[in-house]
C-alpha cells in the first residue's frame, strides 16, 4: 500500500478535516460546484460534487485553488465533509 501524507487543520472544536493530495483522489468521481465560500485565513474554497454509482452528494469536497500565504500549504488539497468516509 502506498502512503500519502494528509494535513489536518483544527477549523473548529468539533470539525478536523484532512486534507488529501490533489493526486491522491479519484478525480472521475468529482464534478466541478459553482459554490465558493471564504475562510478569512485561507483565502476562497472551490467545491466538488462528488458522483458515484449513480448518486451525488452535492459540494461534499472542497479545496483552495488559490490558498492566502499563510495556508499555502494546503494548495490544491482535497478536503471532505456531508457524510463522505475516506478508505484505502
Amino acid at each position: 500500500m502506498e502512503f500519502h501524507p494528509s494535513l489536518q487543520f483544527l477549523i473548529t472544536p468539533l470539525v478536523l478535516p484532512y486534507y488529501f493530495p490533489p493526486d491522491t483522489i479519484k478525480t472521475e468521481y468529482f464534478k466541478p460546484s459553482n459554490t465558493h465560500t471564504t475562510c478569512s485565513w485561507k483565502g476562497q474554497a472551490s467545491y466538488y460534487t462528488l458522483s458515484v454509482a449513480g448518486e451525488e452528494n452535492k459540494d461534499a469536497a472542497w479545496y483552495y485553488p488559490e490558498p492566502k500565504e499563510k495556508a499555502a500549504n494546503i494548495k490544491g488539497y482535497v478536503a471532505f465533509w456531508r457524510g463522505v468516509k475516506v478508505e484505502s
